[in-house]
């Protein structure tokens, strides 16, 4: 007997040796050959639809948008975001503000904010319950804004959520709430822009070497990101990574920059091999603004406020937020219709991307109402039409109708509304569905694509159904299209979805 159980236990070890040596064969290396490798997860593919959260001790001033951390700095010198060449120069409306609101940045500076940053009110689970009653399938929040605050238990930086302001690990408060509620769970860095995001001058507190762990190096405006920093960025990223193991790894502007290009390889196979360990499909998005150097496939594509104006053969993802005006809470924050967002949400979801929609909770902890209502609007269309979003795949086009969608970043305020005559397709097996992206006076729809004769569909329509509603439909599929008539009255200005087979 002792034999029998000595030989067992020999092959057992053998056997777990042998998966772990698989396990390792299996790994990603650094390098774009290997990483080309990785396929974007179905899970991800299917989910179309996510949201966004900016929060941090910027939502403290509700001021502008987030980027008052920034702003509070620029006075009378030359100013822009990002391109010294655009630069303009006068003083910052945010500096006057916190000027006259807390005093000047050299007594009041941004690390005055996070004692004022407590959080009270902050409650994951209902957060996430919200979000999933909009429709959502993950949740991405920001883990550290350009800011240099860590909404997490950092081992990296004293700045951070747990050691101040609400001396909690938001983080992992928000991951535990989302994998309870059954939804894949995120994290964002921006991180990387922290090299140029504070004016550095002594007469700011941003000047002082006791606060540079949080407000970064002085250097030569815009000069090329140190060798140091870059260390720095990668041990908060991994850092972020190997305690929080997120089923999606976001990262905003900047870190697209040249300097960080070696970086990219070895971040990937850093973060693909983590999934690995722990037995998930994981999602890698960035934004390729600037120095595109992912390969085609090795990651997914994400586009800031705004979207493509055609099918994409590899997933993508548009990031926007239901402020028009802002990413984090502010005073004056002017809230997106439901029925705009989910015009775009439908558009995006034809053209093969899912959409990650941001929402902007008060420093407290609440989301402000307005906010919940575009959501739960959300929802409710999701919960009748979903069957056309969730787990589908572009058809042979996207759609038809005489709106163009504007393409890239920050193009979505060029985009003119959507129409009846705007439909949108998505497929699931067989199923086609047609979606009309507004509400006809008449009842009445064309969709010229699957007239008889068409070269893009030879069959002819069995039958078709209305998701929107219960009403009755009428439809005749001629040489000018597939004519439907919706009987009786439906939901003004919002898209409804016709479920079609052949």
């Amino acid at each position: 007997m002792k034999r029998i159980t000595l030989l067992v236990c020999i092959v057992s070890f053998l056997l777990a040796g042998c998966a772990e040596n698989k396990k390792e064969e299996g790994k990603y290396a650094d390098n774009w050959e290997s990483l080309k490798k990785y396929e974007i997860p179905s899970w991800f593919e299917d989910a179309k639809f996510g949201i966004f959260i900016h929060w941090g001790p910027y939502s403290v001033p509700a001021f502008s948008s987030e980027w008052y951390p920034r702003q509070m700095y620029q006075d009378s010198m030359l100013w822009h975001q990002v391109d010294p060449a655009k630069s303009e120069k006068g003083t910052h409306p945010v500096y006057t503000h916190h000027v006259k609101t807390y005093g000047h940045p050299s007594i009041f500076g941004y690390k005055d904010f996070i004692p004022m940053f407590k959080a009270e009110k902050f409650d994951a689970r209902k957060w996430v319950n919200l979000f999933k009653a909009a429709g959502a399938k993950y949740v991405v929040p920001v883990a550290e804004h350009h800011d240099g605050f860590a909404m997490y238990d950092s081992k990296v930086t004293r700045w951070n959520s747990v050691k101040m302001g609400p001396k909690r690990d938001v983080l992992k408060e928000l991951k535990q709430a989302t994998k309870a509620a059954g939804l894949k769970f995120g994290a964002s860095s921006h991180f990387a822009f922290n090299w140029d995001y504070y004016n550095h001058e002594d007469r700011f507190d941003t000047g002082n070497p006791e606060f540079e762990d949080l407000y970064g190096p002085a250097h030569d405006r815009y000069a090329p990101v140190s060798k140091e920093f870059i260390d720095l960025w990668w041990r908060r990223t991994t850092d972020i990574i190997d305690n929080y193991q997120p089923d999606i790894l976001w990262f905003d502007f900047y870190w697209d920059r040249a300097e960080y290009a070696p970086y990219h390889p070895k971040l990937a196979a850093y973060y693909y091999n983590m999934g690995l360990d722990n037995n998930k499909e994981v999602v890698l998005q960035s934004k390729n603004m600037y120095y595109e150097s992912f390969p085609e496939g090795t990651n997914v594509l994400d586009i800031e406020r705004g979207k493509l104006s055609d099918i994409r053969k590899d997933a993508w993802q548009t990031d926007t937020s239901i402020g028009k005006n802002s990413w984090c809470y502010v005073s004056n924050w002017e809230s997106k219709s439901a029925n705009d967002l989910l015009d775009d949400l439908v558009d995006i979801v034809s053209k093969n991307g899912t959409m990650l929609l941001n929402v902007g909770p008060k420093a407290d902890g609440t989301i402000p109402q307005d906010q919940q209502d575009v959501l739960l609007e959300m929802g409710d269309w999701l919960a009748a039409n979903g069957e056309a979003i969730y787990a589908t795949r572009p058809w042979k086009i996207f759609g038809e109708g005489p709106t163009k969608a504007s393409e890239g970043h920050h193009s979505e305020g060029k985009n003119a509304s959507l129409t009846s005559k705007d439909i949108r397709f998505t497929s699931k097996g067989d199923v086609l569905y047609a979606i009309a992206l507004d509400n006809s006076d008449n009842g009445s729809y064309t969709i010229k694509s699957l007239a008889i004769g068409n070269t893009l569909e030879s069959r002819a329509v069995k039958s078709i159904s209305f998701l929107s509603g219960a009403n009755d439909l009428n439809w005749k599929q001629t040489a000018n299209g597939l004519q439907i008539k919706v009987k009786g009255k439906t939901e003004e200005e919002i898209a409804l979805v016709f479920k079609i087979q052949f």
